[in-house]
């Protein structure tokens, strides 16, 4: 006997045209905090933060919530985030959560999802939704740290708060989901910007660089 999951059906992702110009698109841009890098063992979602971008900028639509982790915060992860056992002991557990941030995506018809590093924030919600025995249609979505490769090859990996700081653009809350997720949202603006001037300027153009595409540089001339 087995058991089929259950399927969230939450619409997370707007249909939209590949030649939908990037500037009249609306992207969700969020963060998640945990209590450890073990997603896949023992460690839980704690708190998830996200803000919507449209128009190249920045709007004023957040979202924020703890999360109820049924474990203890290791004293580490407190001292890095400054989340305290005391604000998630009252949070809602991980599937309302969860759910509430979905349905912020729905509201704002979201075209996609951005992270820095969103691959393991995206693992994050499907672990935790797992254990609940739910799935979901996971959204397009584009990583700030595979647009900044694609724009300067050459370049090293450094930390979100040094991008900022190269693209000029404000650090909020620091290793706070919310903080982070604004914090990237202005640098991935300021992304959209630069490859709009190279020429990427439509749903399509950002797609074949999420798929390997190489970078062409446009005279600016």
């Amino acid at each position: 006997m087995f058991w089929k999951k259950k399927k969230l059906t939450y619409e997370l992702q707007q249909s939209l045209q590949l030649n939908t110009p990037l500037q009249e698109m609306s992207f969700t841009v969020f963060d998640t905090e945990t209590t450890g890098f073990a997603i896949g063992a023992d460690d839980r979602l704690i708190e998830i933060g996200a803000v919507q971008v449209e128009g190249f900028h920045v709007t004023d639509r957040v979202f924020q919530s703890f999360v109820n982790p049924l474990r203890a915060i290791p004293p580490v992860i407190s001292k890095l985030t400054n989340i305290q056992q005391s604000q998630v002991d009252q949070a809602p557990l991980s599937l309302p959560a969860i759910e509430q941030y979905f349905a912020f995506i729905e509201e704002n018809k979201s075209g996609g999802w951005v992270g820095h590093h969103v691959n393991f924030d995206e693992m994050v919600i499907k672990k935790e939704l797992g254990r609940q025995n739910y799935t979901f249609e996971t959204p397009t979505s584009f990583d700030t740290m595979h647009l900044i490769r694609y724009l300067d090859p050459a370049s090293e990996q450094q930390d979100l708060e040094d991008y900022a700081r190269i693209f000029g653009t404000e650090v909020f809350d620091r290793h706070r989901a919310l903080g982070d997720a604004l914090t990237t949202a202005y640098v991935f603006t300021e992304l959209l910007k630069k490859l709009d001037r190279q020429g990427i300027k439509t749903l399509a153009d950002l797609l074949r660089i999420k798929n390997g595409g190489t970078h062409t540089f446009v005279s600016q001339s």
